[in-house]
Protein backbone atom coordinates (compact mmCIF):
# COMPACT_ATOMS: atom_id res chain seq x y z
CA UNK A 1 0.00 0.00 0.00
CA UNK A 2 1.12 3.43 -0.91
CA UNK A 3 -0.86 5.28 2.06
CA UNK A 4 -1.19 3.33 5.20
CA UNK A 5 -4.71 3.02 6.97
CA UNK A 6 -3.77 4.65 9.91
CA UNK A 7 -5.84 3.70 13.17
CA UNK A 8 -3.27 5.35 16.16
CA UNK A 9 -5.52 7.98 16.84
CA UNK A 10 -8.46 10.22 15.30
CA UNK A 11 -6.09 13.06 15.46
CA UNK A 12 -4.23 11.80 12.20
CA UNK A 13 -7.33 13.45 9.98
CA UNK A 14 -6.66 15.35 7.26
CA UNK A 15 -8.97 18.47 6.39
CA UNK A 16 -11.14 17.50 3.73
CA UNK A 17 -11.65 19.91 0.39
CA UNK A 18 -14.25 21.18 1.72
CA UNK A 19 -12.73 22.14 5.20
CA UNK A 20 -9.74 23.57 3.32
CA UNK A 21 -12.53 25.61 1.36
CA UNK A 22 -13.79 27.21 4.99
CA UNK A 23 -10.45 27.79 6.18
CA UNK A 24 -9.18 29.38 2.80
CA UNK A 25 -12.58 31.38 3.27
CA UNK A 26 -12.61 32.24 7.25
CA UNK A 27 -13.55 35.96 7.82
CA UNK A 28 -10.29 36.86 10.51
CA UNK A 29 -9.00 39.87 12.61
CA UNK A 30 -6.80 39.96 15.37
CA UNK A 31 -8.46 37.93 18.32
CA UNK A 32 -6.03 39.67 20.84
CA UNK A 33 -7.26 43.25 20.01
CA UNK A 34 -10.35 42.86 18.50
CA UNK A 35 -11.93 39.20 18.45
CA UNK A 36 -12.01 37.35 15.82
CA UNK A 37 -15.16 37.11 13.94
CA UNK A 38 -15.11 33.27 13.07
CA UNK A 39 -13.79 32.31 16.65
CA UNK A 40 -16.91 34.11 17.89
CA UNK A 41 -19.26 32.07 15.99
CA UNK A 42 -17.59 28.71 17.11
CA UNK A 43 -17.59 29.89 20.60
CA UNK A 44 -21.18 31.17 20.14
CA UNK A 45 -22.59 27.60 18.32
CA UNK A 46 -20.36 25.40 21.25
CA UNK A 47 -21.97 27.70 23.99
CA UNK A 48 -25.42 27.35 23.25
CA UNK A 49 -24.87 23.17 22.03
CA UNK A 50 -23.63 22.83 25.37
CA UNK A 51 -26.13 24.90 27.09
CA UNK A 52 -23.26 26.90 29.04
CA UNK A 53 -23.08 30.63 29.49
CA UNK A 54 -19.92 30.81 27.41
CA UNK A 55 -17.24 29.48 25.42
CA UNK A 56 -13.48 30.04 24.81
CA UNK A 57 -11.49 28.55 21.64
CA UNK A 58 -7.94 27.20 22.83
CA UNK A 59 -5.22 25.53 20.75
CA UNK A 60 -5.71 22.38 23.36
CA UNK A 61 -7.63 20.49 24.64
CA UNK A 62 -5.15 19.94 26.93
CA UNK A 63 -4.43 23.26 27.54
CA UNK A 64 -8.12 23.98 27.89
CA UNK A 65 -8.56 20.85 31.02
CA UNK A 66 -5.62 23.17 32.86
CA UNK A 67 -7.20 25.94 32.89
CA UNK A 68 -10.91 24.50 34.04
CA UNK A 69 -8.85 22.85 36.71
CA UNK A 70 -6.62 26.15 37.59
CA UNK A 71 -10.17 28.62 37.39
CA UNK A 72 -12.38 25.54 39.44
CA UNK A 73 -9.55 24.65 41.91
CA UNK A 74 -7.30 26.08 44.63
CA UNK A 75 -3.38 25.32 45.15
CA UNK A 76 -2.73 22.76 47.89
CA UNK A 77 -6.33 20.69 47.24
CA UNK A 78 -6.80 17.71 45.97
CA UNK A 79 -8.39 17.12 42.15
CA UNK A 80 -10.28 13.61 42.27
CA UNK A 81 -9.47 11.45 38.84
CA UNK A 82 -10.25 8.00 37.53
CA UNK A 83 -7.18 6.51 37.72
CA UNK A 84 -6.55 6.31 34.15
CA UNK A 85 -7.65 8.93 32.94
CA UNK A 86 -6.50 11.63 30.44
CA UNK A 87 -5.56 14.35 33.15
CA UNK A 88 -3.41 11.49 34.93
CA UNK A 89 -1.60 10.08 32.42
CA UNK A 90 -1.44 12.40 29.21
CA UNK A 91 -1.16 15.87 30.49
CA UNK A 92 2.26 15.92 31.96
CA UNK A 93 1.23 16.26 35.54
CA UNK A 94 -0.10 19.81 34.63
CA UNK A 95 -2.16 19.61 37.64
CA UNK A 96 0.57 19.85 39.99
CA UNK A 97 3.17 21.67 38.11
CA UNK A 98 1.03 24.62 36.96
CA UNK A 99 -1.96 24.85 39.21
CA UNK A 100 0.02 23.73 42.73
CA UNK A 101 -3.37 20.51 43.09
CA UNK A 102 -2.25 17.04 43.87
CA UNK A 103 -4.73 14.72 42.10
CA UNK A 104 -6.25 11.67 43.79
CA UNK A 105 -6.44 8.22 41.87
CA UNK A 106 -10.08 6.87 42.17
CA UNK A 107 -10.05 3.30 41.16
CA UNK A 108 -12.65 0.90 41.51
CA UNK A 109 -14.06 0.44 37.41
CA UNK A 110 -12.96 0.95 33.92
CA UNK A 111 -14.43 4.68 34.60
CA UNK A 112 -15.23 6.94 37.77
CA UNK A 113 -18.11 5.68 39.39
CA UNK A 114 -19.80 7.57 42.27
CA UNK A 115 -19.45 4.99 45.29
CA UNK A 116 -15.32 4.78 44.78
CA UNK A 117 -15.30 8.63 44.48
CA UNK A 118 -17.76 8.98 47.77
CA UNK A 119 -14.99 6.30 48.90
CA UNK A 120 -12.05 8.21 48.42
CA UNK A 121 -13.16 11.08 50.28
CA UNK A 122 -11.27 12.02 52.78
CA UNK A 123 -12.52 12.60 56.65
CA UNK A 124 -12.88 16.08 57.23
CA UNK A 125 -9.97 17.30 59.50
CA UNK A 126 -7.32 19.59 60.16
CA UNK A 127 -4.31 17.22 59.24
CA UNK A 128 -5.69 16.36 55.65
CA UNK A 129 -5.84 18.70 52.70
CA UNK A 130 -8.87 19.21 51.09
CA UNK A 131 -10.35 18.40 48.08
CA UNK A 132 -11.79 21.23 45.21
CA UNK A 133 -12.61 19.61 41.86
CA UNK A 134 -13.72 15.96 40.61
CA UNK A 135 -12.87 15.31 36.84
CA UNK A 136 -14.73 12.70 34.61
CA UNK A 137 -14.11 11.95 31.28
CA UNK A 138 -16.57 11.32 28.42
CA UNK A 139 -15.31 9.11 26.38
CA UNK A 140 -13.14 7.38 28.87
CA UNK A 141 -10.33 6.71 26.66
CA UNK A 142 -8.24 4.73 28.72
CA UNK A 143 -11.34 2.62 29.05
CA UNK A 144 -11.60 2.15 25.12
CA UNK A 145 -14.03 5.00 24.58
CA UNK A 146 -16.65 3.95 26.90
CA UNK A 147 -19.38 6.18 27.39
CA UNK A 148 -20.29 7.30 31.06
CA UNK A 149 -23.72 7.49 30.75
CA UNK A 150 -25.82 10.67 31.84
CA UNK A 151 -27.05 8.75 35.38
CA UNK A 152 -23.63 8.25 36.46
CA UNK A 153 -22.56 11.91 35.47
CA UNK A 154 -25.41 12.98 37.41
CA UNK A 155 -24.87 10.77 40.65
CA UNK A 156 -20.58 11.75 40.52
CA UNK A 157 -22.34 15.14 39.73
CA UNK A 158 -24.51 15.63 43.35
CA UNK A 159 -22.17 13.04 45.33
CA UNK A 160 -19.52 16.00 44.77
CA UNK A 161 -22.15 18.74 45.23
CA UNK A 162 -23.09 17.21 48.69
CA UNK A 163 -19.01 17.34 49.66
CA UNK A 164 -18.56 21.13 48.21
CA UNK A 165 -16.36 19.80 45.42
CA UNK A 166 -16.71 21.39 41.85
CA UNK A 167 -16.74 19.15 38.39
CA UNK A 168 -15.24 19.61 35.46
CA UNK A 169 -16.23 17.19 32.50
CA UNK A 170 -12.65 16.14 29.95
CA UNK A 171 -15.46 15.72 26.47
CA UNK A 172 -12.39 15.42 24.37
CA UNK A 173 -14.59 12.88 22.43
CA UNK A 174 -18.26 13.95 24.25
CA UNK A 175 -19.25 14.17 20.40
CA UNK A 176 -19.11 10.45 20.24
CA UNK A 177 -20.97 9.62 23.81
CA UNK A 178 -23.80 12.08 22.19
CA UNK A 179 -23.77 10.41 19.16
CA UNK A 180 -23.85 6.75 20.65
CA UNK A 181 -26.38 7.53 23.01
CA UNK A 182 -28.53 9.81 21.71
CA UNK A 183 -28.46 11.71 25.09
CA UNK A 184 -28.30 15.91 24.50
CA UNK A 185 -24.69 17.39 24.60
CA UNK A 186 -26.84 19.87 26.94
CA UNK A 187 -27.56 17.05 29.35
CA UNK A 188 -24.22 15.57 29.23
CA UNK A 189 -22.47 19.20 29.81
CA UNK A 190 -25.31 19.83 32.74
CA UNK A 191 -23.55 17.83 34.72
CA UNK A 192 -20.55 19.70 35.40
CA UNK A 193 -19.52 23.47 35.69
CA UNK A 194 -16.91 23.39 32.84
CA UNK A 195 -16.58 21.36 29.98
CA UNK A 196 -13.85 20.83 27.61
CA UNK A 197 -14.38 19.58 24.00
CA UNK A 198 -12.07 18.97 21.51
CA UNK A 199 -12.05 19.40 17.41
CA UNK A 200 -9.23 17.68 16.39
CA UNK A 201 -10.65 14.41 17.12
CA UNK A 202 -13.99 12.80 15.48
CA UNK A 203 -14.57 16.03 14.27
CA UNK A 204 -11.94 16.02 11.80
CA UNK A 205 -10.38 19.78 12.28
CA UNK A 206 -6.70 19.76 12.44
CA UNK A 207 -6.46 21.94 15.99
CA UNK A 208 -8.53 23.31 18.60
CA UNK A 209 -10.74 22.78 21.51
CA UNK A 210 -13.76 24.80 23.47
CA UNK A 211 -13.92 25.36 27.23
CA UNK A 212 -17.36 25.69 28.02
CA UNK A 213 -18.82 26.71 31.42
CA UNK A 214 -21.11 28.30 33.45
CA UNK A 215 -20.89 31.77 34.38
CA UNK A 216 -18.64 31.85 37.23
CA UNK A 217 -15.25 29.89 36.37
CA UNK A 218 -16.20 31.46 32.55
CA UNK A 219 -15.61 35.19 33.93
CA UNK A 220 -11.67 34.45 34.42
CA UNK A 221 -11.35 32.04 31.20
CA UNK A 222 -9.73 35.22 29.22
CA UNK A 223 -7.04 35.57 31.60
CA UNK A 224 -6.15 31.82 32.57
CA UNK A 225 -5.80 31.20 28.75
CA UNK A 226 -3.44 34.15 28.41
CA UNK A 227 -1.11 33.23 31.24
CA UNK A 228 -0.97 30.11 29.57
CA UNK A 229 0.02 31.32 26.56
CA UNK A 230 -2.95 30.32 24.37
CA UNK A 231 -4.14 33.53 22.86
CA UNK A 232 -4.33 33.71 19.23
CA UNK A 233 -4.14 35.92 16.49
CA UNK A 234 -6.15 35.34 13.22
CA UNK A 235 -7.25 32.56 14.44
CA UNK A 236 -10.02 32.34 12.64
CA UNK A 237 -8.64 29.69 10.35
CA UNK A 238 -8.74 27.32 12.63
CA UNK A 239 -11.96 28.35 14.07
CA UNK A 240 -13.41 27.68 10.41
CA UNK A 241 -12.19 24.14 10.33
CA UNK A 242 -13.83 23.38 13.76
CA UNK A 243 -17.16 24.73 12.48
CA UNK A 244 -16.97 22.93 9.52
CA UNK A 245 -16.26 19.68 11.24
CA UNK A 246 -19.56 20.25 13.75
CA UNK A 247 -21.57 21.51 10.66
CA UNK A 248 -20.53 18.88 8.36
CA UNK A 249 -18.93 15.81 10.46
CA UNK A 250 -20.73 15.35 14.10
CA UNK A 251 -23.54 12.73 12.25
CA UNK A 252 -20.45 10.81 10.84
CA UNK A 253 -19.48 9.34 13.95
CA UNK A 254 -22.06 6.88 13.63
CA UNK A 255 -20.50 5.33 10.82
CA UNK A 256 -17.19 5.47 12.77
CA UNK A 257 -18.94 3.43 15.37
CA UNK A 258 -20.24 0.69 13.46
CA UNK A 259 -16.93 0.23 11.57
CA UNK A 260 -15.32 -0.12 15.07
CA UNK A 261 -18.24 -2.48 16.01
CA UNK A 262 -17.50 -4.81 12.95
CA UNK A 263 -13.81 -4.70 13.05
CA UNK A 264 -14.18 -5.85 16.96
CA UNK A 265 -16.23 -8.51 16.25
CA UNK A 266 -13.85 -9.80 13.00
CA UNK A 267 -10.64 -9.32 15.28
CA UNK A 268 -12.28 -11.39 18.08
CA UNK A 269 -12.41 -14.35 16.07
CA UNK A 270 -8.62 -14.70 15.91
CA UNK A 271 -6.92 -17.07 18.62
CA UNK A 272 -4.93 -15.05 21.34
CA UNK A 273 -6.76 -11.81 21.70
CA UNK A 274 -9.34 -10.47 23.99
CA UNK A 275 -11.36 -7.99 22.11
CA UNK A 276 -13.16 -5.62 24.34
CA UNK A 277 -16.28 -4.69 22.82
CA UNK A 278 -16.38 -1.08 21.64
CA UNK A 279 -19.16 1.83 22.99
CA UNK A 280 -17.48 4.09 20.30
CA UNK A 281 -14.98 4.63 18.21
CA UNK A 282 -12.05 3.24 20.04
CA UNK A 283 -11.19 -0.65 20.11
CA UNK A 284 -9.03 -2.23 22.86
CA UNK A 285 -7.29 -5.53 21.55
CA UNK A 286 -5.92 -7.68 24.65
CA UNK A 287 -2.99 -9.81 23.39
CA UNK A 288 -2.80 -13.33 24.97
CA UNK A 289 -0.11 -16.62 25.51
CA UNK A 290 2.89 -14.19 26.27
CA UNK A 291 2.32 -12.25 22.62
CA UNK A 292 4.61 -8.88 22.80
CA UNK A 293 2.26 -5.56 20.93
CA UNK A 294 5.28 -4.11 19.95
CA UNK A 295 6.00 -6.99 17.41
CA UNK A 296 2.29 -7.63 16.37
CA UNK A 297 2.67 -3.42 15.50
CA UNK A 298 5.52 -4.23 13.47
CA UNK A 299 3.77 -7.08 11.67
CA UNK A 300 0.63 -4.76 10.43
CA UNK A 301 2.43 -1.73 9.46
CA UNK A 302 4.38 -4.38 7.03
CA UNK A 303 1.18 -5.10 5.92
CA UNK A 304 -0.12 -1.57 5.66
CA UNK A 305 -1.52 -0.85 8.91
CA UNK A 306 -0.82 1.45 11.58
CA UNK A 307 -1.77 0.80 15.56
CA UNK A 308 -0.68 1.92 18.80
CA UNK A 309 0.24 0.26 21.55
CA UNK A 310 -1.50 1.05 24.73
CA UNK A 311 0.88 -0.87 26.78
CA UNK A 312 3.12 -4.36 26.25
CA UNK A 313 0.30 -6.34 25.79
CA UNK A 314 -2.72 -4.43 24.59
CA UNK A 315 -2.91 -2.48 21.47
CA UNK A 316 -5.53 0.55 20.69
CA UNK A 317 -7.42 0.99 17.26
CA UNK A 318 -9.23 4.63 16.66
CA UNK A 319 -11.67 4.97 13.76
CA UNK A 320 -12.13 8.05 12.20
CA UNK A 321 -13.17 10.28 9.12
CA UNK A 322 -10.20 9.06 6.78
CA UNK A 323 -10.75 5.09 6.99
CA UNK A 324 -14.03 3.83 4.96
CA UNK A 325 -15.76 0.62 5.13
CA UNK A 326 -13.21 -1.47 2.87
CA UNK A 327 -10.56 -0.15 4.67
CA UNK A 328 -11.69 -1.02 8.43
CA UNK A 329 -12.56 -4.66 6.77
CA UNK A 330 -8.77 -4.84 5.19
CA UNK A 331 -7.24 -3.40 8.43
CA UNK A 332 -9.45 -6.14 10.72
CA UNK A 333 -7.80 -8.89 7.82
CA UNK A 334 -4.06 -7.71 8.50
CA UNK A 335 -4.55 -7.42 12.62
CA UNK A 336 -5.95 -11.18 12.92
CA UNK A 337 -3.23 -12.39 10.66
CA UNK A 338 -0.66 -10.43 12.92
CA UNK A 339 -1.87 -12.06 16.01
CA UNK A 340 -2.11 -15.60 14.81
CA UNK A 341 1.38 -15.58 12.75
Amino acid sequence: MTTPIDLRSDTVTRPTAAMRQAIAEAEVGDDVLDGDPTVRRLEARVAELLGKSGALFFPTGTMANQAALWLQGEPGTEVFAHDDSHIVNWEMAGVAAIAGMQIRLVGGGPVLEPDALRAAFRPASRQAMRASVVCTENTHNGAGGTVSRLEKLRAIQATARDAGINVHLDGARLWNAHIATGTPLKDFAATASTVMVSFSKGLGAPVGACLAGDERPMRRAYEVRKRFGGGMRQSGILAAAALHGLEHHLPLLAADHARAKRFAEAVAKAPGVSVVPPDTNIVMIDLLEGQQASRVIEKARKAGVLVLAWNDTRLRCVFHLDVDDAEATTAAEVLAAAVVH
